[in-house]
């Protein structure tokens, strides 16, 4: 009878090492997913509150072949399943019961991103955050006024106060959560700008170091070029001589701009025209990078008034009329 027990304690013994054995493999083996067509990857959704056994009929429901009550038992015996965060997940080929957990333990959310490019208009920002992928478009159909508002800046104007960056976001996030960090960016950026201004820039506020930095930025073609382009700009606003800027003229012309910038374009008076108005234009023209509010409150120094292009992405500086018609005739007329 003794020897019947103990060889049944040593069966079950046997039995637990096997179970043990084969939860540990399991643990270790890639799960097998079945995305949706055209996917590489399954897409899982947690919502907030939702408890660890939803949790493991969730992750079945959404393509992983996996036993919903087996994936919850191992969630138990971790005695992390209450540190399951919500967020949304790509699973991956090579996921295995052990890596998932720690990634739902983890917040490790899918990441995406979108760009948004120096010298852009706010428009083209608008346009990229549309196009940019599983990102919830809240602004559609906002006037800029209403987002501002939204982003608790009532009264301001849109273009240029956004910092042109790469940003990422949780899938489903909303737009107006990318812009008011892209806001608080630019806020940021330009406030440490003004800190450095130099002592003689007729510069009176931060904002109008803003407007001109997006001038800059639409002007310049190579970036050695932007201090010495900021220095013509800063020069002329100090002896009170006309910016004449083409790119202020298109941007006032809004969706009227056809690619030709013609004389009578130059002639026709808008609050944007520096030809025939004075001082900066009310508003910057496009999203100033980093380099160009500091080329607008750090110029170099130069007693340049005039340039213009040589062809080939850098430009000719001069500090009088006369040498600068010399090279208007040289690089663009071939004269």
């Amino acid at each position: 009878m003794r020897r019947f027990f103990m060889s049944f304690l040593v069966l079950v013994f046997l039995a637990g090492l096997l179970g043990f054995g084969a939860a540990g493999w399991w643990l270790y083996e890639p799960l097998r997913l079945q995305p949706q067509p055209g996917s590489q990857v399954v897409d899982l959704e947690i919502e907030p509150g939702t408890p660890a056994q939803r949790v493991a009929n969730v992750v079945a429901a959404s393509g992983v072949d996996v036993e919903p009550t087996l994936l919850y038992a191992w969630f138990r015996l971790s005695g992390q399943a209450r540190q399951i965060k919500a967020g949304s997940y790509e699973i991956t080929h090579g996921t295995t019961p052990r890596t998932l957990l720690s990634m739902l333990v983890r917040g490790e959310e899918s990441l995406k991103s979108v760009t948004l490019v120096e010298g852009w208009t706010f428009r083209q920002v608008r346009a990229a955050l549309q196009k940019a992928e599983a990102l919830k478009p809240d602004s559609a159909g906002l006037s800029g006024e209403a987002i501002m508002a939204q982003l608790g800046k009532p009264g301001v104007h849109p273009e240029g106060r956004f910092f042109p960056d790469t940003y990422t976001y949780a899938k489903g996030s909303s737009d107006l959560a990318v812009l008011k960090r892209a806001a608080r960016a630019m806020d940021k950026r330009l406030e440490a700008a003004w800190a450095l201004r130099q002592p003689d820039t007729p510069l009176k506020t931060s904002d109008e170091a803003l407007v001109l930095a997006s001038i800059v930025e639409k002007e310049t073609g190579r970036p050695s070029d932007r201090a010495e382009i900021g220095a013509v700009f800063s020069n002329r606003l100090r002896i009170g001589m006309l910016l004449q800027t083409d790119p202020t003229v298109i941007y006032g012309m809004g969706e009227q701009f056809d690619g030709n910038l013609r004389r009578r374009d130059l002639l026709a008076d808008t609050p944007y025209n520096t030809y025939t108005r004075g001082g900066l234009p009310p508003t910057p023209i496009a999203m100033p990078g980093k380099a160009a509010l500091l080329a607008a409150v750090q110029p170099a120094s130069s007693k340049s008034l005039y340039f213009v292009s040589r062809g080939d992405g850098s430009s000719h500086f001069s500090p009088n009329l006369d040498e600068h018609n010399r090279a208007v005739n040289k690089y663009q007329r071939n004269q």
